[in-house]
C-alpha cells in the first residue's frame, strides 16, 4: 500500500489517501477511517434517515465528504427537489474526489442537488436555524473528537442543542460510530431528541463486526 496524497489537519496530524491495487483507503496517521470496499454502514447513515422521514424534498447536511458513499446514498434516496450539502473541512479531500477517487465518486458531485461547502461542519450547523430536514455526521470514529479535538463540540451538550436548532421540526440528526456509547445517547435524550440506535454490519456478510448509527428525531410541530 502506498501513499497517493496527504492533507494536514489544522491541529496537526496527517490525513492520508492510500492505494493498494485497485483499493483505496483514507487514514489518520496509522488509523484507517474508511476504505473503498466496505461502505455499507456509511450508506445506511443516509438510507435509514430517508426511510423515516415523511418528505424527501428538503435540505440535507452531510458532515464530511470522505469517499462519497453517504452522499451517493442520500442522492439516491432524496427527491428531485432536495438539496444535499456536504461540509468538508479539507480542500484536499475535495481534490481527491475529483482526481484519484474520481472513479469512486462517479457523477455524484455533478448532481445539481449536491453542493460542497468548504468549512467546519460545526460552524455550518451553528449558523443555521430550522434549515435542515436531516443532518448526517460521519466525521469521527465515534462521538468524540478523534479526527480533531475541535470536533468534541459536535457531541457535547452545546453541540447537540445547536444541531436541534438547525433542524426543522420533525427533522433528524444521524451520527455514525464504530462503537456504542451510552453516555452520548443520554446527552441526545437530555437535549430533547427521541433516539433510536441501529447496529449495522461493518461490511457485507459480517455477523460480528458491527457499526452503530444513532437516529435522533426532533419533535414535530405540536409535539410535546
Amino acid at each position: 500500500m502506498h501513499v497517493v496524497s496527504s492533507a494536514v489537519l489544522p491541529e496537526g496530524g496527517r490525513l492520508l489517501l492510500l492505494r493498494c491495487g485497485g483499493d483505496f483507503s483514507i487514514q489518520l496517521d496509522d488509523e484507517e477511517l474508511m476504505g473503498s470496499t466496505d461502505h455499507i454502514s456509511e450508506e445506511a447513515l443516509a438510507t435509514a434517515v430517508a426511510s423515516r422521514l415523511p418528505h424527501l424534498d428538503g435540505e440535507v447536511l452531510i458532515g464530511g465528504l470522505g469517499m462519497g458513499f453517504t452522499l451517493g446514498a442520500a442522492l439516491a434516496a432524496w427527491g428531485p427537489e432536495a438539496r444535499v450539502e456536504v461540509a468538508e473541512l479539507l480542500p484536499e479531500v475535495v481534490e481527491w474526489a475529483q482526481g484519484p477517487l474520481a472513479h469512486v465518486f462517479g457523477d455524484k458531485l455533478a448532481d445539481p442537488r449536491a453542493c460542497v461547502t468548504l468549512g467546519d461542519v460545526h460552524d455550518v450547523i451553528a449558523d443555521a436555524t430550522e434549515r435542515y430536514d436531516a443532518i448526517l455526521l460521519d466525521v469521527d470514529n465515534g462521538p468524540d473528537g478523534f479526527i480533531r479535538d475541535a470536533n468534541d463540540r459536535l457531541y457535547c451538550n452545546w453541540g447537540i442543542r445547536s444541531a436541534r436548532k438547525a433542524l426543522r421540526p420533525g427533522g433528524m440528526l444521524a451520527v455514525w460510530s464504530a462503537y456504542p456509547d451510552g453516555d452520548f445517547v443520554t446527552r441526545l435524550r437530555d437535549g430533547g431528541f427521541a433516539v433510536e440506535e441501529l447496529s449495522v454490519p461493518a461490511y457485507a456478510g459480517s455477523q460480528t463486526d458491527m457499526h452503530c448509527i444513532w437516529l435522533a428525531s426532533k419533535p414535530a410541530v405540536g409535539s410535546a
